[in-house]
């Protein structure tokens, strides 16, 4: 299977998520994060550095609820904001 490339708002929008998990991590450790979140600490690495910049509806929800975020703020926080 062959995935469309990526566009630029996905991408930002990608690495808005990544800087809002790690900033809701603080000081937790990746793989506490992780592991509560039912995830390995290579896919929150990858999704934080922007190297995933579209996952899974279900691991961002995971990682939300071990992070203790809203579904709706993060949408609103990594909404492409129009020029």
């Amino acid at each position: 299977m062959v995935r469309t490339p990526l566009t630029p708002e996905e991408r930002e929008r990608g690495e808005r998520l990544g800087v809002l998990l790690r900033e809701a991590r603080g000081s937790r450790s990746m793989v506490e994060v992780a592991a509560g979140a039912g995830l390995s600490a290579e896919t929150l690495r990858k999704i934080e550095t922007g190297r995933a910049p579209t996952p899974a509806f279900f691991t961002v929800a995971a990682l939300a609820a071990a992070l203790g975020l809203s579904l709706d703020d993060l949408l609103r926080r990594c909404a492409v904001v129009p020029a």
